[in-house]
């Protein structure tokens, strides 16, 4: 994979050591505005990438460089990835794909039409305890309730409260509990049982966009309920609770960090094969194997999820704008 990253924020700061160690990556170019270009020649030079530039013109154009990480604010996405995708490059987006479902399906059809690859980054898919979650369902029994929370206070809400809108806070660039920290909840549930049946979405809202909310989903035979917040924190910790037993994850659910089983009678069990890596570290080795073995019906299956991961957002949306339509 001869990759080039968009944007020069706190999450490509983050991956960039990550990278470095994923065998069969090599870093070739990076994409900033102006106004931060010299951030991400400092970038360039630091991780030894021979391309540091403001114009996207300059990476789709380059024969060296295989496939785009998009780690832009959201609203810039679809833009990002749609001209990519058009100029061959592989790309791989963060969490969420796009603000549309519809813009998602095009980048699909598109992706496909081009005979390139596209795919989301969500960690928690990815991650070894993903795995150990999955299996232990199966000892779990019945399961009744889901409950997720990833709630924290953000060091931007006293700014946003005085008015100071950050893209974490800003509507129309895609900010908000829901799409930030709640799209994890999301991923980690419709990643373990599919699709629910029906979504609501209860938000707390301020200056037109949701601070903080609690999503419902119905999946008949359980409910599930998913809380977000930026305005306030609470511990952070996930359960799913069977007729046999339980399974807590203790920790967020973009790292699962420690997941705990208790089985109806028995003690805890504390389980944790996350190996001390990096959250983001596996996706990209699991991204790379994709690339670099053509790995088409892992690569639709990835897609197929985000689709449906997608779905629940905009349903989410759609039940918030028709809730307070009746208030």
């Amino acid at each position: 994979m001869k990759l080039a990253l968009l944007g020069t924020g706190k999450i490509v700061e983050e991956v960039l050591p990550v990278l470095e160690r994923v065998t069969g990556i090599e870093l070739v170019g990076i994409l900033s505005t102006p106004r931060s270009l010299e951030k991400a020649e400092k970038l360039a030079k630091r991780y030894a990438m021979t391309i540091a530039t403001s114009k996207y013109e300059d990476l789709l154009q380059s024969d060296a460089i295989d496939t785009i990480y998009i780690g832009t604010p959201n609203n810039t996405h679809y833009d990002y990835a749609k001209k990519a995708l058009l100029a061959g490059k592989n790309v791989i987006c963060e969490k969420p794909f796009t603000l549309k479902k519809a813009d998602l399906e095009d980048l699909v059809v598109t992706a496909k039409k081009e005979k390139v690859f596209l795919l989301e980054a969500i960690t928690n898919q990815y991650l070894p305890n993903f795995d150990v979650i999955k299996e232990e369902l199966t000892h779990i029994g019945e399961v009744k309730i889901v409950e997720c929370n990833y709630s924290q206070y953000s060091s931007r809400y006293d700014a946003f409260k005085r008015g100071e809108i950050a893209p974490a806070f800003d509507p129309k660039m895609g900010g908000g509990a829901l799409y930030d920290l709640n799209i994890y909840n999301i991923h980690l549930v419709v990643g373990l049982f599919g699709k629910p049946k029906s979504v609501t979405y209860l938000a707390n809202k301020e200056r037109g966009v949701d601070t903080s909310g609690i999503l419902v989903m119905d999946f008949g035979v359980f409910k599930c309920v998913c809380i977000a917040a930026k305005d306030c924190a609470a511990e952070v910790r996930s359960t799913i609770q069977g007729n046999k037993g339980s399974i807590a994850i203790l920790g967020p659910t973009n790292s699962l960090p420690t997941v705990q089983v208790t089985l109806n009678g028995e003690k805890a069990q504390v389980i944790d094969v996350n190996t001390g890596k990096h959250r983001m570290q596996a996706e990209f080795e699991v991204f790379e194997r994709i690339l670099a073995t053509k790995d088409t019906k892992a690569a639709q299956e990835a897609l197929e999820h985000s689709l449906d991961v997608m779905d629940v957002l905009e349903r989410a949306a759609q039940s918030t704008d028709e809730t307070r339509s009746h208030v």
